[in-house]
């Protein structure tokens, strides 16, 4: 990336996924009791709408880091700003489902490009021992987006069209940003990008466990992106400014998913994502349990916004390890795993809530996340990753100067 430093380049990074990821895929939640209202939604269209850019974001991750490789970090990344540009104007001249879904997809797309697009540009210009801090700090720009929405519903809640174009308006800033500062290819040699056979067979098992938990993350995760306002608005009797405030508190807390990297440095990555599902987990139950209480419900927004932001964060950097030679592929298998998660949990919950009620719907997600909590000892575990090389076949080698004895495998 063309600019100055490490600070820099994460600067740049975080700001570009603010707009890909908090507003043009995670804002929705935010404006959806005011899109409902004005479009007569059901609580089943609010379901399957709220699922279509977790699974465009699927949809478009299995192309990604074909995408990222072929068009080289820059054009990749400005035609993600560019996706989300057109997807957040056309979400703000909707005026029926139709036309609604076809912009919440396009958004969908842009959020699958951007992070494959960065991680190639990141194994380019930043030192290895300073890539997983990088990587961490631009993935809690998702939460520098929600913030971001936060002013925007307050003052235009009811004038939900006024805040999507605003919206529009910084992804446009954001593609310039894209086509100024992100580097035109990743200038990795082609001999670090060995052929998918010689991955190992524990290192794709281990891929696999993280994937499995990354979805069911995700389906959790959609309950609270998707419901958590109507549900405050709907059975808590608040308003579009308790709302607001709701999601400014998942944004501001979210930041703390920057230290994502090295909570799993220093306390490994199991335990690390034990006590972040358990989190999760609490959150769900807490905003189900008093929605009416503001404070419990800032709280439970505060909770949510740390866990999120620390699993998703957790979860890509062990992609991009355990895929160290080809970043964009590391990158996409998590938060594929997530978005699918996402797309299946969002209906799900649409007809939990109508099946069972708002408080029942959610207290059964919760659970989801504590039995995903108990089987946290099946997650990759990591050790430090300053003290070993990987290679792509699933091995390591010493670095200079390691007079130790380390077991083969940097994950279990």
């Amino acid at each position: 990336m063309r600019v100055s430093g490490t600070p820099g380049i994460a600067a740049v990074g975080a700001g570009l996924i603010a707009v890909t990821y908090g507003l043009a895929r995670f804002a929705f939640g935010l404006f959806l009791p005011a899109i409902r209202s004005n479009l007569g939604l059901t609580t089943e269209q609010m379901g399957v709408i709220g699922a279509l850019p977790f699974a465009s974001f699927a949809l478009a991750s299995l192309f990604a880091p074909t995408i990222a490789v072929r068009l080289g970090a820059r054009n990749a990344a400005v035609t993600a700003s560019g996706l989300a540009l057109v997807g957040l104007a056309l979400v703000s001249r909707a005026e029926g489902v139709i036309a609604l879904a076809a912009g919440v997809f396009t958004c969908g797309i842009s959020t699958g490009l951007m992070m494959p697009a960065l991680a190639t540009g990141v194994r380019a210009a930043v030192q290895p021992s300073l890539q997983g801090r990088v990587t961490a700090i631009m993935n809690a720009g998702t939460s520098v987006g929600v913030t971001l929405s936060v002013p925007a519903v307050l003052l235009l809640a009811d004038a939900w069209r006024a805040g999507y174009l605003s919206f529009a308006a910084l992804a446009a800033i954001g593609l310039i940003a894209a086509w100024c500062f992100v580097p035109s290819a990743s200038r990795a040699p082609a001999a670090d990008r060995p052929p998918l056979s010689a991955i190992c067979t524990a290192r794709w098992a281990a891929l696999l466990r993280l994937v499995c938990f990354a979805f069911g993350m995700g389906v959790v995760s959609a309950m609270y992106w998707v419901f958590a306002p109507d549900l405050v608005m709907t059975v808590g009797g608040g308003s579009t400014t308790t709302t607001g405030w709701l999601w400014l508190m998942v944004g501001i807390a979210g930041l703390a998913g920057a230290a994502a990297g090295d909570l799993c440095d220093h306390h490994g990555s199991q335990m690390t994502q034990a006590i972040a599902l358990l989190a999760l987990a609490a959150s769900v139950s807490l905003v189900a349990a008093s929605p009416g209480q503001f404070v419990i419900a800032l709280a439970s927004a505060a909770v949510f916004g740390v866990s999120y932001m620390t699993l998703t964060g957790l979860y890509l950097l062990g992609g991009v390890r355990l895929l160290s030679g080809r970043p964009s592929l590391g990158a996409v298998l998590p938060f594929l795993g997530v978005g699918i998660g996402q797309a299946v949990g969002s209906p799900l919950a649409g007809l939990a809530v109508n099946r069972l009620g708002y408080e029942p719907a959610f207290a059964v997600f919760a659970l989801v996340a504590l039995a995903l909590a108990a089987a946290s000892p099946l997650y990759p575990g990591h050790r430090r990753h300053d003290d070993r090389a990987e290679d792509d076949d699933g091995g390591t080698e010493p670095r200079a100067g390691d007079a130790t004895t380390r077991p083969a495998l940097a994950y279990e």
